[in-house]
């Protein structure tokens, strides 16, 4: 009975092992920004670039901006 048992399992694992090889990758289709996002995006970095001028306004001296 164990054995059986056993056999049983073997062939379990082996089925769970080739179905995981097999599995194919899935392929994405890569979008191209909208110029929506292309705005959003230059619109973030801006930002930060004032931020960072700004914070070196604020103390004059300590820190250069690159």
């Amino acid at each position: 009975m164990t054995n059986q048992f056993e056999n049983l399992i073997e062939s379990i694992k082996s089925k769970v092992k080739a179905l995981k090889r097999k599995k194919s990758k899935k392929v994405y289709v890569k979008m191209d920004k909208t110029n929506s996002v292309r705005v959003e995006i230059r619109s973030r970095h801006a930002r930060k670039l004032i931020d960072k001028t700004l914070q070196a306004a604020d103390h004059p001296g300590k820190r250069p901006v690159t």
